[in-house]
């Protein structure tokens, strides 16, 4: 996982009025793939309803690469929530602390890849 700055990443949401964040969801969507999470195509996050979807395959995502240190309700709901509550402040906020979260994965850890995902 690439590590960013959660300052960077939280002014970045603020300054851009939350396109960041939408790059950001693909960038990290992109770097969790890579490391076994399945999460569908980047496409969805743009889609009305189908979004709720998607970001909640995304915070599965993050739960399996964390290996379980977030789980995928919080993530959700953190990710979710405040993109519809406040529409700015919000998300740059959760972007900061689920960035945060994925800055202490490490390159080395090994994630054991299941011999059969039920999708």
């Amino acid at each position: 996982m690439t590590k960013r700055s959660v300052v960077a990443v939280a002014v970045f949401t603020l300054i851009t009025l939350g396109i960041y964040e939408l790059y950001w969801l693909v960038k990290t969507k992109r770097e969790m793939v890579a490391r076994g999470a399945i999460i569908p195509t980047s496409w969805l996050v743009i889609v009305p309803f189908a979004n709720i979807y998607w970001r909640w395959k995304w915070a599965e995502g993050v739960e399996y690469v964390t290996r379980g240190k977030s789980s995928a309700a919080t993530i959700f709901l953190v990710v979710f929530l405040p993109g519809y509550l406040v529409m700015v402040l919000g998300p740059a906020l959760a972007a900061a602390f689920i960035q945060a979260q994925l800055n202490a994965v490490t390159d080395h850890e090994e994630i054991s890849v299941p011999v059969a995902r039920v999708v």
